[in-house]
């Protein structure tokens, strides 16, 4: 099951980050570039990284200029999260390029690579919030909550766990088939974000 290699491997992606707690410590990814797992521990490591932006970010008292500075990287953080997931995406076209999908065969509302996309960024959440249970400088209120949350977080992760696995053996069976789209963000396009090409002229 593809879920139970990416839930570990995303595991062992936050777990390293949090080694040295530091957004521009370089990764280490432990696994051949050929592979999947590459990919998949690459993808966690990125959102890791985005999530951290995001907290130094929201900072009220951060400086407007070291703010925008923060928002911009998280911008091009953001494009290369986008670009990871189509290269998940172009690994299982290329595995299921044989498969030729049944009559009545449907397509998935989105592709395996972006319902992975999600289940990254809840293992980020699950981490986070399970840090949240273990504080000693809050009231139990706080830590109940939080227990609670994680708890719904926990069986989202096994219930979309199972929804990947189940559209991946739908795909390979031909009861589903993959048609991608490439995100086609306009905002970091220098061609097609009208502020970006107006300051051209």
């Amino acid at each position: 099951m593809i879920s139970t290699t990416a839930n570990s491997i995303f595991q062992r992606a936050i777990e390293d980050y949090h080694v040295h707690d530091a957004i521009d410590h370089p990764i280490s990814n432990p696994y051949p570039s050929d592979s999947l797992e590459h990919l998949l521990y690459l993808k966690c490591w990125i959102d890791t990284v985005q999530w951290h932006m995001e907290d130094v970010v929201r900072n009220p008292e951060i400086d407007p200029k070291e703010g925008l500075y923060w928002k911009r990287r998280i911008d091009k953080q953001n494009q290369v999260r986008t670009d990871t997931v189509e290269y998940i995406d172009s690994y299982y076209l290329q595995k299921f390029a044989d498969v030729k999908p049944l009559a009545d065969a449907k397509i998935n509302t989105e592709s395996p690579a972006w319902a992975i996309d999600r289940l990254s960024i809840l293992a980020l959440k699950i981490y986070h919030m399970r840090l949240e249970t273990l504080r000693t400088d809050v009231d139990q209120a706080h830590i109940d909550a939080c227990r609670e949350k994680l708890d719904v977080l926990l069986e989202q992760q096994k219930d979309l766990s199972q929804s990947i696995d189940e559209l991946l053996e739908d795909i390979a069976a031909g009861r589903k088939y993959m048609k991608v789209y490439k995100q086609m963000k306009m905002y970091n396009d220098p061609n097609l974000n009208p502020v970006l090409y107006g300051a051209k002229k």
